[in-house]
């Protein structure tokens, strides 16, 4: 297994490749986004990683930008190409469904995402 030295890297993209998102284009979003940084020569800016399950099934194709903290619903191939376009020229796209913000995650209002379920109800519930 490779460890990659990560110097210089401002962004890690964790794009959901779990049963859902695959269903919905989860591989040809991951490749579309690995192909547009490849293609930019931003390789050594952006750090991509498949991930099993986010979360967010009826959100997918889930891809997950960090530090910043941005949470997108990729639909398709090229949305996945204009996020690292985006992130090329310094900016994010504002579709995101979820934002990091004073702390904390909140929620997009100009592109909702699905309700899902509250995780306190949920650990109520468990214990």
């Amino acid at each position: 297994m490779t460890t990659w030295n990560l110097t210089g890297t401002n962004t890690h993209l964790l794009i959901c490749n779990g049963s859902s998102c695959m269903k919905k284009g989860g591989e040809e979003v991951t490749q579309a986004i690995r192909d547009e940084i490849a293609s930019k020569g931003l390789d050594l800016k952006i750090h991509t990683t498949r991930t099993r399950c986010n979360g967010r099934c009826k959100d997918a194709c889930v891809v997950i930008a960090y530090p910043q903290g941005n949470w997108y619903r990729v639909e398709t191939p090229d949305f996945g190409r204009q996020i690292v376009s985006n992130i090329d020229d310094g900016e994010f796209v504002p579709q995101m469904i979820y934002q990091y913000n004073d702390g904390e995650m909140t929620p997009n209002p100009e592109f909702p995402a699905h309700t899902g379920i509250s995780k306190n109800k949920a650990l109520k519930e468990m214990s």
